[in-house]
């Protein structure tokens, strides 16, 4: 089990650890929901660390990037990160992940941490192109600092403007006395805030400031809270290696305007439709929705399962995600969630769940 720099500081502060990626990692502190609602309120800081880091660089950096990935990463220019994904050669996803522009010809991709290995040896095994490629992810540090009063807490650490820093913007400066630290808009919880990406020597320091400042620390259960009820996809629950990102809901971020991992098949499939998709409901009845748990139509035929499923501490009711067939997933359509012996009757619902 690996620590991140800050693993020890997380248990001083009394925080439950559990295993997570491979890593030591605080799951939560005071409670899911005070933490919850501390980010949608206020201002929360999570320890990130055990994200994955890939520098790629060199005259055929973008040249590599486009054909690995959906999105069309020519579009981006210094200064700007942009969501995507890694197809497979089976209309699956390798993994989904973004791409910073840090300079012409050197890009940071940030990738899931239960997927540094399989993402590295997959784009390695499509560089045929000789770019530059180095596995960062055991040096650096991430923290997310989330929540509507991040920049007026954090704004005394730095002397950039961040409220400048538009949604997948990002700027190379100083923060919390670190110089050259990435302060990035690119947020998971929908609340607003930043992300802070520095060398792991680094990051206690950064912490300390940042909690002196006023941000509360908070695990990893209340990240995914807060995703859930924006609706963003989590990696082996919602998307994985069998699912297409045209089921998933992702078709924004593919680009046929360009040849990427079978981008054929992928652009056939867009063609004649998808079968099933990805949807987003909501329990009308008391109950909480779990990963696994069987969504059954009108006559308790099972449908399809439920991909991430939880209590929204906002709205107060069960909320989640599955892949159901195309009948269903107009919005307003009726499913039924298996919880245990008791067929829940639910709503497909739009997303995000909650409005910030």
């Amino acid at each position: 089990m690996k620590n991140t720099a800050l693993s020890a500081t997380h248990e001083a502060l009394g925080a439950k650890m559990v295993p997570f990626a491979g890593y030591n990692m605080p799951v939560q502190y005071d409670g899911v929901n005070i933490e919850h609602e501390a980010v949608r309120a206020d201002c929360g800081v999570f320890d990130v660390s055990h994200m994955g880091e890939f520098l790629i660089e060199g005259p055929n950096a973008l040249a590599l990037i486009q054909k690995v990935s959906s999105n069309d990463a020519s579009k981006l220019t210094v200064g700007k990160a942009q969501y995507s994904c890694l197809p497979n050669d089976d209309c699956g996803i390798v993994d989904d992940l973004i791409i910073y522009k840090l300079k012409e010809e050197q890009y940071l991709l940030v990738v899931n941490a239960s997927n540094i290995e399989k993402d590295w040896n997959w784009i390695s095994s499509k560089n045929d192109v000789g770019a530059e490629m180095k596995d960062l992810s055991e040096d650096y540090s991430l923290l997310a600092i989330q929540g509507p009063n991040a920049i007026a807490k954090m704004q005394a650490l730095s002397s950039h403007d961040l409220s400048e820093i538009k949604f997948y913007n990002f700027v190379v400066g100083d923060f919390a006395g670190i110089e050259h630290s990435i302060i990035s808009a690119t947020g998971y919880s929908g609340s607003g805030g930043f992300e802070i990406y520095c060398k792991n020597s680094e990051v206690k320091q950064i912490w300390d400031k940042v909690t002196e400042a006023g941000a509360k620390p908070i695990g990893l259960a209340a990240r995914d809270t807060l995703r859930l009820e924006m609706g963003y996809c989590l990696y082996g629950n919602d998307i994985n290696d069998t699912t297409s990102p045209l089921e998933a809901g992702l078709g924004w971020i593919i680009k046929f305007t360009k040849d990427f991992t079978n981008s054929d098949a992928l652009e056939e499939q867009k063609r004649r439709g998808v079968e099933r998709k990805l949807i987003a409901f909501e329990l009308d009845d008391r109950g909480i929705p779990r990963q696994g748990y069987d969504i059954v139509d009108g006559q308790g035929k099972k449908i399809g399962e439920v991909t991430s499923g939880t209590m929204s501490p906002m709205l107060g009711k069960g909320i989640g995600l599955g892949y159901v067939p195309m009948v269903f997933t107009d919005v307003n359509s009726k499913i039924n969630i298996q919880i245990r012996k008791n067929a829940v009757p639910a709503t497909v619902v739009k997303l995000p769940f909650y409005k910030v």
